[in-house]
């Protein structure tokens, strides 16, 4: 890693050859920013993961795996103080983890929900781009190093 970005090495897709939807290519670099917000949540297990996300936000959450429409890695819900993300079953482990903390930046980050920000002067685009480089910078060590291919 170099001084405030991490640069990102060719392509590592052994593991989504047979999976037909377009992935996220990693970025050639991972800004400061989300290298440093994302360390604390790397490796982390799913339970680790929720409990985190409850501490920081104050929400009970629940972490669902189901199958969702094609082209839906995940989505999250919030009511009142309870929130559910919903990660799409159908995709490969690593993907999953991927969904997981995109989704999870959502929940920490954009609280006012979709509906607020689509009304606004932001751009959705950057709403997505930031998750997704959030959720580079959390499953980085596990994507180059591999660690994913022996996951049952």
């Amino acid at each position: 890693m170099t001084t405030g970005k991490q640069r990102m090495p060719p392509e590592n897709n052994q593991e989504t050859e047979a999976f037909s939807e377009s992935v996220p290519q990693p970025p050639e670099v991972i800004p400061q920013w989300a290298v440093r917000e994302g360390r604390e949540w790397q490796r982390l297990s799913e339970f680790d993961i929720l409990a985190k996300a409850e501490e920081i936000t104050g929400l009970s959450l629940e972490l669902m795996f189901e199958q969702l429409p094609a082209g839906v890695w995940g989505i999250h819900i919030v009511r009142g103080k309870r929130g559910r993300i919903y990660i799409n079953a159908s995709l490969p482990l690593i993907w999953r983890r991927f969904a997981i903390f995109h989704e999870t930046y959502h929940l920490l980050n954009h609280r006012k929900g979709h509906r607020f920000w689509t009304h606004t002067f932001a751009s959705m685009e950057s709403f997505e781009n930031r998750a997704d480089t959030f959720a580079w910078a959390v499953i980085w060590p596990e994507w180059s190093e591999g660690d994913y291919r022996d996951w049952a």
